[in-house]
């Protein structure tokens, strides 16, 4: 007969395991591979194309801007800083994207919304990897988002918009803009 020994708080480990099944704990089972949600990632080589496309519309334009690009779960992939794009345009690039992957929507329309709603303010606030501004798109491809796109440094949200559309189309993602940037 197999002897049970009380732990230190007095209880027993049967007694213990008793009490976590009552409250609704079972025991633990395989997980098999196909029962793991399956997600779709952006692949580098295309992180790379759409920082390259929205330069090169910026530069077209006259801008020198950054641009990143993070995945689904906002952690920068790839970034690029054009030749003469101030230092804080690095930064700025990096939480557009974050912001507009975390959120799933354009960060002009966020900001649009928190000025039509200002009981939204809190939404700046949710942590410090978040900027409202102008110039972040999602990156959807296939019906899922994988990800985000931000630039920063043109002069003008719109144009930071503009030029991050341009490396979504540069990279067959689902356009984030009206058709008329």
């Amino acid at each position: 007969m197999a002897r049970v020994t009380p732990n230190r708080n007095g209880l027993t480990v049967i007694a213990g395991l008793a009490m976590l099944s009552l409250l609704g704990f079972t025991t633990p089972r395989v997980v098999f591979a196909d029962e793991l949600p399956k997600e779709s990632v952006l692949p580098l080589n295309l992180a790379y194309k759409a920082i390259q496309a929205a330069l090169e519309a910026c530069k077209k334009d006259g801008y020198r801007v950054s641009v990143s690009v993070v995945d689904r779960a906002g952690v920068l992939r790839a970034m690029g800083r054009a030749d003469g794009a101030g230092p804080h345009t690095v930064e700025s690039s990096r939480k557009k994207a974050y912001t507009a992957a975390s959120v799933r929507r354009p960060t002009s329309e966020i900001a649009d919304l928190i000025a039509k709603t200002p009981t939204l303010q809190a939404l700046r606030d949710i942590n410090g990897d978040i900027l409202i501004l102008g110039g972040g798109l999602p990156i959807e491809i296939g019906g899922e988002v994988v990800g985000g796109i931000g630039v920063g440094g043109a002069p003008g949200a719109h144009l930071d918009d503009a030029c991050a559309q341009d490396g979504l189309d540069a990279i067959g993602a689902a356009p984030k803009l009206p058709a008329s940037k």
